[in-house]
This record gives structure tokens, C-alpha cells and sequence, in this order.
């Protein structure tokens, strides 16, 4: 990956670091509100899904693949919402958020409700582990 990959402040700021997988940076979103993993791909100055080399593009999907299946397995999730949208923060980078009937926004989109309830040492600790557990099946 590219020596030069900088996280963005923001994502850095609001996030916990899960894994590097061989693409993207895994992380975890600091809102215990909504299991929620954002995967930015370690090269440096990508905005967009189209500028993914075409090389990368299948490990890209794959990634997101991966990433949803292991929230769902820890979360027993009932809907996956998968978005890039990058208008706050210029990086790419892909949401993927467990859903739940519910949770604090349903049906609504998750950007915009309420204040954020950050996780415990204890809750973010535990969910890292599951969550790297999950993502090896």
C-alpha cells in the first residue's frame, strides 16, 4: 500500500482502527448507537469509487463483503446500509452500518441523529476482537 496514506483528521478523530486488511483500513465509527465500520483504501489521494485502479477494484468489493458479513455475525444485523458518500470528508471511504428496526434512526439514514453515545474501553475492546474474529471466517 502506499507509503504516503494519511487518514483524514476527521476519521481519525471519530474512529477506532480494527484492521488493515490488504486493501483498505478497517475502522470502527465511535457511536455505540450503530455498529458501524468504515474501510478507506491505504492510497493516497483517492476521492471516488472510479479512481480505484482496476487491479484493486474486485479486492475493494470483497473488503465491503467481508466487512458486512462480520457485522452481521457479531450484530445479528437486520439490514446492512453500504454507502460512500464523502461530502464531510473528501477521502474515500465506505460506510457500513448494521441496521436495526429498532435503533435511534430507523428507517432514516444514521448521518445527522442525535448526538453520538461514544463506546466504554470495555464495549470497543470487546467488539474489535469479535469483529477480527468474524472477519477471518
Amino acid at each position: 500500500m502506499s507509503e504516503k496514506f494519511f487518514l483524514h483528521p476527521r476519521l481519525a478523530a471519530d474512529t477506532f482502527i480494527v484492521d488493515d486488511w490488504m486493501l483498505c483500513r478497517v475502522l470502527l465509527m465511535n457511536d455505540a448507537r450503530f455498529p458501524w465500520l468504515i474501510l478507506v483504501p491505504r492510497q493516497d489521494g483517492l476521492r471516488d469509487f472510479d479512481e480505484i485502479a482496476e487491479r484493486d477494484k474486485h479486492t475493494f468489493l470483497t473488503e465491503i463483503d467481508r466487512a458486512s458479513r462480520a457485522l452481521r455475525s457479531v450484530t445479528s444485523a437486520e439490514k446492512m446500509n453500504v454507502a460512500a458518500l464523502g461530502n464531510m470528508v473528501p477521502q474515500l471511504h465506505v460506510h457500513v452500518v448494521a441496521r436495526f428496526a429498532t435503533d435511534a434512526a430507523w428507517p432514516a439514514p444514521v448521518w445527522g441523529v442525535g448526538e453520538a453515545i461514544p463506546y466504554s474501553t470495555l464495549q470497543v475492546d470487546a467488539l474489535i476482537v469479535a469483529l477480527r474474529e468474524a472477519a477471518k471466517q
